[in-house]
């Protein structure tokens, strides 16, 4: 009985301390949430009580899935995620790689390739606006200084402007990983390594069959970052491009910035960011449940060849 009185006690404590950021978590984010869906079924152009704007149901969602502007800003997420997926962490992981090891200026290096994660992302933005210039930017001086006397416009062709900020989220988060990367790296036991190296095992085969699985849980967990952040993305490439040309560049978060803020449709911004909300919902939980039956079926093999 006392124990159990105790155990009450100590829950009620840990609670207690808990208490203040369930309150702020629930006011930013639960609410907020809640709140979204809500003005999602309105139209309101987002001036005025929302109380009286006229309820439509759910015609809001009905015309996002006619709004083709909508769906382009979509697959641009997509082609972000899966940028940021495949190429980030797989930078990440071969940046994490080299600093990991005992080479000489290790220290030196690890400043640099951690210098983007440096730079807000405002100042990035305006970098690379800078650097990007059709005329007067570093990277097409430096094409004109090599032959190429017709450089492209990178941010105002829409051939081009997709893979001048796909490269810039790169260039940006792609520390980030490295970091993550770096820090699961360390929890891993150098006895497992040499007695790899004492069993023959070159440096390939023990990064292939030993640094990856026991790096699953840190990957898994970086590409769920990755994909929910990909998802919702917005600050750079409003800096840098505002969604244009003609809308080439636009993300779905853009969309609804113009919808509530330029256009002033509140209501139908709300069902773009509660659509926003439900992918990233879906996609996360699909790639949870690939991963871990993959998971499963590695136990299930290893199992049995033990």
């Amino acid at each position: 009985m006392i124990r159990s009185k105790r155990k009450w006690s100590n829950r009620g404590t840990v609670l207690l301390f808990l208490l203040p950021a369930l309150v702020i978590y629930g006011l930013y984010n639960v609410y907020g949430i809640i709140m979204t869906f809500y003005f999602s079924t309105l139209d309101w152009p987002g001036m005025g009580p929302y109380q009286k704007a006229a309820g439509v149901g759910l015609t809001n969602y009905f015309k996002l899935f006619s709004d083709k502007e909508f769906w382009h800003a979509a697959s641009n997420n997509l082609l972000l995620v899966i940028v940021s997926v495949v190429v980030q962490l797989g930078l990440g992981m071969i940046l994490a790689l080299i600093i990991n090891s005992k080479i000489k200026g290790i220290k030196l290096l690890r400043t640099i390739y951690f210098m983007p994660m440096l730079l807000s992302t405002v100042a990035t933005g305006i970098l690379w606006q800078l650097m990007l210039h059709p005329y007067n930017g570093l990277i097409n001086n430096v094409l004109r200084a090599l032959g190429i006397h017709n450089p492209p416009a990178w941010l105002g062709t829409e051939s081009t402007v997709m893979f001048a900020l796909l490269f810039v989220v790169c260039w940006q988060y792609t520390p980030q990983y490295m970091i993550l990367l770096r820090a699961g790296m360390t929890g891993i036991p150098e006895e497992v390594y040499e007695a790899a190296t004492i069993d023959g095992a070159s440096k390939w085969q023990q990064f292939w069959s030993m640094t990856l699985p026991l790096l699953s849980g840190t990957l898994k967990t970086s590409a769920v970052l990755s994909i929910v952040g990909s998802l919702k993305y917005f600050d750079l490439f409003w800096i840098m491009t505002g969604g244009g040309p003609n809308g080439y560049s636009e993300l779905m978060a853009t969309y609804m910035y113009k919808k509530a803020f330029n256009q002033e449709q509140m209501g139908y911004a709300s069902s773009v960011a509660g659509s926003m909300f439900l992918i990233s919902m879906v996609v996360v939980f699909i790639f949870m449940r690939v991963t871990r039956r993959r998971d499963e079926g590695k136990g299930g093999r290893l199992n049995e060849n033990c």
